[in-house]
């Protein structure tokens, strides 16, 4: 379906943070009108009256078709709604907002601390008459605002059919969805990559090189597919936009928050407990922090191996420094690369 640009916004975006602003600027950039919610009055009304969101994406102009609003029943009944929020509070954000029949794309990347639930199964308890999407890629929102090319992996829970009706209104000549009925794999290709950038981050500030950071995305994409396919993800989805696609690129930048966390956890490679503090003092969130213990759990619950996930988890919670887990992964029996169960198709 296409957008009648003469009848008000269509599309909501739920959350004005950088990558919610971003994802705005993006659909708003063939003129149509796209209504932002944002919790922070400052971002609401720098949106309103100056067309920025100096809090969150600074020096970006953005188009005078978004409107900002900090009232989620102005979004209620829109058709098409985008979710970005914080994963760990999507669920709440979304009991609150009562959406009214719309097709809701998830574009958090992170799994419930305290249930261990993907974020399309906390939508689902929240919105039950709601159809779900997984908008997962490799995206920084900057890029994306800049209108710089951009592929991302488009799940639909109501298959080809949702697919029929979000395409369009969301593919823009520099935005790319590709189709996938695989809404688990996108949700859990987006989830596990924040973890384990904190972990390439760690190995930049130890100033360990290219090769242990080539290693790690790695052994932490063979981790990836052991928790996807145990819980029932397609392995060409993993190994598509969402999984490696989105791991390479958060691996490999300083821009991602995760692995600017990593490197400055690294940088003080002795230290142990120094994640709480990093945390507090960032005005953004890095997802990688709360998933962790989820992942470590869940490993540890199906009896999967996820070293390195486990490792995050215990640098973060202040049992073990940067240089230590460093050593401890290392240290780890010499084992056969692929096995038959992480086999990428199989």
């Amino acid at each position: 379906m296409s957008a009648d640009l003469t009848l008000g916004p269509q599309v909501g975006v739920v959350g004005g943070g950088a990558w919610g602003t971003a994802l705005a600027q993006m659909l708003a950039s063939d003129g149509r009108e796209v209504l932002l919610w944002a919790r922070e009055a400052d971002v609401v009304e720098a949106v309103n009256t100056a067309n920025r969101n100096p809090r969150f994406l600074p020096g970006a102009e953005l188009h005078s078709t978004i409107r900002a609003t900090g009232e989620l029943a102005d979004l209620a009944a829109l058709p098409v709604l985008l979710l970005v929020t914080p994963a760990q509070h999507l669920g709440s954000v979304l009991a609150a907002l009562v959406p009214q029949g719309a097709d809701i794309v998830l574009c958090a990347k992170g799994i419930e601390q305290g249930t261990g639930r993907l974020m399309s199964d906390v939508a689902a308890a929240a919105a039950p008459g709601a159809a779900l999407a997984v908008l997962s890629g490799p995206t920084f929102a900057h890029e994306v605002a800049g209108g710089l090319p951009t592929a991302v992996t488009l799940a639909c829970a109501g298959g080809e059919a949702q697919w029929a009706r979000l395409a369009p209104v969301i593919a823009r000549p520099a935005f790319r969805p590709y189709y996938s009925a695989d809404v688990i794999g996108a949700s859990i290709g987006g989830a596990v990559k924040n973890v384990l950038a904190i972990a390439c981050g760690v190995v930049e500030g130890l100033g360990l090189g290219a090769n242990a950071r080539a290693a790690l995305i790695s052994r932490g994409f063979a981790e990836m597919q052991r928790l996807g396919l145990a819980m029932g993800a397609e392995a060409e989805t993993l190994a598509g936009l969402s999984g490696l696609g989105d791991l390479v690129l958060t691996c490999s930048s300083s821009e991602s928050r995760n692995f600017a966390l990593g490197m400055a956890l690294g940088a003080d490679g002795d230290r142990t407990g120094g994640a709480a503090a990093l945390l507090a003092e960032r005005r953004t969130v890095a997802e990688g922090a709360f998933t962790a213990p989820v992942l470590a759990s869940l490993a540890h619950a199906r009896g999967i191996a996820m070293p390195i996930a486990e490792g995050v988890a215990a640098l973060l919670d202040g049992t073990i420094s940067p240089r230590a887990l460093v050593a401890q992964l290392l240290a780890r029996p010499l084992k056969a690369e692929i096995t038959r169960a992480e086999a990428p198709l199989g």
